[in-house]
């Protein structure tokens, strides 16, 4: 990919985002059945959170990366998600938050990347957070760094493959000791499901608006 089609598309999807967002529409085609959506609501608890979506260029393709989070006695154990965490009362907002903490897990040098917009805040009852998805871009590939008590892997994702209806399907997953079916990605042998599966519909819906635009 040219550098000059990769500018492209980012500031195609920069002008995309700015319109109205397709949320919950588009989150509803990755839902899992689990009842704790219908029992559990936002409270006085719920803490925000985000995760950062970095589009770069390589090979001429566009990728972005997704964590591998280790095994742990935790909701989020052993999945596949974008780099984030929470808020902290250091951060001056959210947009902050997907930077840092992909900063600190992955390593990601802030140099050169350029925000380009906001997906919608999603709640995840399991772990009673709102997420912010930022989306970014960066004119090159960045060298990672995973922080080994956060990250086990990173994934390089190919928007292409991503994109190819064929990797989605479902399967019963358990969320604490229950199960629940839930669609996913599958993708380098490893199932993308919940809030990520539900943030990377969303994304894939604007980005279809660009190509319909382009």
């Amino acid at each position: 990919m040219a550098q000059g089609s990769f500018s492209f598309f980012a500031n195609e999807l920069f002008e995309k985002l700015k319109d109205p967002l397709p949320g919950e529409s588009a989150h509803q085609l990755m839902q899992s059945n689990s009842k704790l959506r219908l029992t559990v609501k936002p409270n006085e608890r719920t803490r925000k959170s985000a995760v950062l979506i970095l589009f770069y260029p390589y090979q001429n393709e566009i990728y972005f990366p997704l964590i591998l989070r280790p095994a742990y006695d935790g909701v989020h154990s052993g999945q596949v998600a974008f780099p984030g965490g929470r808020y902290e009362r250091t951060d001056e907002n959210l947009i902050r938050t997907a930077l840092r903490e992909a900063q600190e897990e992955i390593g990601l040098r802030l140099n050169d990347v350029k925000i380009l917009g906001i997906l919608t805040e999603l709640f995840i009852p399991p772990s009673n957070f709102y997420v912010l998805p930022v989306v970014a871009a960066m004119p090159y590939r960045p060298d990672f760094f995973p922080d080994p008590r956060e990250v086990e892997d990173i994934f390089q994702i190919k928007l292409k493959d991503i994109s190819d209806v064929s990797i989605i399907g479902s399967s019963e997953i358990q969320v604490r000791g229950v199960p629940v079916t839930a669609p996913h990605y599958e993708v380098n042998g490893y199932k993308i499901w919940g809030a990520t599966a539900m943030m990377i519909s969303e994304l894939l819906t604007v980005l279809k608006a660009v190509d319909s635009d382009a």
